[in-house]
């Protein structure tokens, strides 16, 4: 299982979760859910209590990916598969971002 904090505009906002059979979760974190001045981090994710699953890396998080030949690179440089969207989001989604968005891993115990 892999995990990463979303932070949005510097708060965290919620959790993405790859399980080990390859399936995502994302959930909204308590307390952005309790405060209403908090928006959702994507339309297609609107805030609710409830966990949203997927077979698949969500669009929204899909398309903060690097493509093409920038992609190949990090790939390459990082020596991550090309279809691992989710360790491609752990490398290139953690710092600067064209949204206000960004994905942080969670270091889960040993």
């Amino acid at each position: 299982m892999r995990r990463a904090k979303i932070i949005y505009k510097g708060e965290e906002a919620g959790v993405l979760t790859q399980d080990d059979n390859g399936f995502f979760t994302y959930t909204y974190n308590d307390l952005w859910m309790a405060d209403n001045g908090k928006p959702s981090i994507s339309l297609a994710l609107p805030k609710t209590s409830q966990e949203y699953h997927a077979d698949y890396l969500f669009p929204f998080f899909f398309n903060m990916l690097p493509e093409g030949s920038n992609k190949q690179v990090v790939c390459r440089l990082m020596r991550i598969d090309e279809y691992d969207y989710f360790g491609l989001l752990l490398t290139t989604a953690k710092y600067d971002t064209l949204g206000a968005v960004t994905v942080i891993k969670i270091q889960e115990p040993v």
